[in-house]
């Protein structure tokens, strides 16, 4: 997770036109033909909370950790006293030769009903031992689902901006067509007046046919990022709000990112829990090795129709209490504690690779963030200054100073550059979120989303001391 978090908002994959297919959400300001704020219906935060309430990858999570949850009661039944009933009956043929030859038979009809109650004294601590790890798994577990939560959350931001990004773009592109087609006109009116040759009237229609593959292209760019909004909010889109980047949420150095990073991201976090439960499971393989106790009371009662015996019934009642003490098993817990150890050592190892990229992340995150405010600041000097461009090379050619192909190659450079304004927009909003995400800190509360926090904990403290039932709480 943490790597593919330092990789989200880096570079775009760009058309043969030179044109990204990924942008930004709030190019309003560059684009003529963008729709009035007013007429938009959801922002992001809505779109972020549906996804936190629908999206399937979070709610599967959700419900492996409820069944991680289960863990503990499991453990904590080794403390509880084991009840077992038992009921035998049936029926039997016999038949006797007695000492003077003759012969007796008879239809039997035994049975037995009895109880036993077992209650486990002392194990080599493995119980005490079983639950602390069970505890522990389940704190690992919330800290997983927490870094899910991150990576459906930063999906959605993307699939949120790369529709927004995308109608910019679509639009643009209209635009840009309108714009060639009209110069075309012009263009041919200028040839049946002798004003210009055929080549500025070929190389118009070269353009025109430019413009129109790449506004195909940005359509197709469009319905692509309309189908992944679906499946990770898990509604079509229709009208969006503009997206804002989360500056007021971020660390205010690099330092402090990476030490967030290391000290509160989920993925560390969890991973540190996983080097107490690998630890704990050394002392249950060593419990083996110890001595064990246990007490079981048992009661039952019998009866027989047999004419032979002496009795016809017979009620029994016991108290037992059995130590064993295991002198050698052929080495199996031997090797199972070794194995014990290995583990912890991996998952030491582990803690401190989860570290390093979490370190990693966030330096990235952090300077991909700087580099889109300087990329968005130049990007809108870019599109001011490709306007004045255009403007000035249309009036020089309805001067006779430019050719029709100064005009086209200007109108190229605004569309790039609006197009360019438009990717570096998208991504910052996508880097400050990546970086919020890689100090562990995307999520509801943070984000002060409209929707309420599940609360894994809930779910653990009905189940945790439940010594009975089939059905799952509804507390989820």
């Amino acid at each position: 997770m943490i790597g593919r978090i330092a990789r989200a908002g880096r570079g775009v994959t760009r058309h043969r036109s030179g044109v990204s297919p990924a942008f930004a959400t709030w190019a309003t300001l560059a684009l003529s033909c963008a729709l009035p704020s007013a007429a938009w219906a959801e922002a992001l935060p809505e779109a972020l909370a549906k996804a936190y309430q629908t999206n399937p990858q979070l709610n599967a999570e959700r419900a492996r950790q409820r069944a991680t949850d289960e863990n503990v009661p499991q453990a904590l039944a080794g403390y509880r006293p084991q009840i077992l009933a038992s009921l035998s009956a049936g029926l039997q043929s016999v038949r006797n030769l007695l000492p003077d030859n003759t012969i007796q038979t008879a239809n039997l009809k035994p049975w037995i009903i009895g109880v036993t109650v077992t209650q486990t004294l002392f194990n080599g601590f493995r119980t005490a031992n079983s639950v602390r790890a069970a505890e522990l798994q389940v704190q690992s577990g919330r800290e997983a689902l927490r870094n899910v939560g991150q990576g459906v959350l930063l999906d959605a931001v993307t699939a949120y901006t790369n529709v927004l990004a995308n109608q910019s773009l679509v639009e643009a592109q209209r635009s840009n067509v309108a714009f060639l087609r009209e110069t075309l006109s012009v263009t041919q009116r200028r040839l049946n007046a002798g004003d210009v040759t055929p080549t500025d009237t070929a190389q118009a229609e070269a353009r025109l046919n430019r413009g129109l593959a790449d506004l195909n292209a940005a359509e197709v760019a469009l319905a692509v990022s309309q189908a992944m909004y679906a499946q990770v909010i898990g509604n079509a889109p229709s009208q969006l709000r503009p997206a804002e980047a989360v500056d007021r949420y971020l660390p205010k150095s690099r330092e402090d990112a990476m030490t967030k990073a290391i000290q509160q991201h989920p993925a560390v976090m969890a991973a540190s829990f996983d080097v107490d439960v690998a630890s704990t499971n050394i002392r249950i393989a060593e419990g083996t090795l110890l001595p064990s106790a246990t007490i079981q009371g048992s009661a039952s009662k019998s009866r027989n129709n047999d004419p032979t015996l002496g009795t016809f019934a017979e009620d029994q009642a016991s108290i037992v209490a059995n130590v064993t003490a295991p002198i050698y098993d052929g080495g199996q817990a031997a090797a199972q504690t070794r194995q014990a150890k290995e583990i912890t050592a991996q998952s030491r190892l582990v803690l401190d690779q989860v570290r390093n990229q979490a370190r990693a992340a966030a330096v990235s995150a952090w300077v991909a963030n700087e580099g889109a405010k300087v990329a968005v600041s130049a990007s809108e000097s870019e599109v001011k200054a490709a306007t004045v461009a255009l403007q000035g090379v249309q009036r020089e050619a309805a001067g006779g100073q430019r050719t029709t192909v100064d005009v086209l190659n200007s109108q190229a450079d605004l569309i790039l550059a609006k197009a360019r304004l438009i990717g570096a927009q998208r991504d910052r909003v996508i880097a400050s979120y990546t970086l919020l995400s890689a100090i562990g800190h995307l999520d509801v509360k943070t984000l002060h989303l409209n929707t309420p926090d599940y609360l894994p904990e809930v779910h653990y403290h009905q189940v945790r001391d439940a010594w009975h039932g089939l059905r799952t709480p509804s507390g989820q």
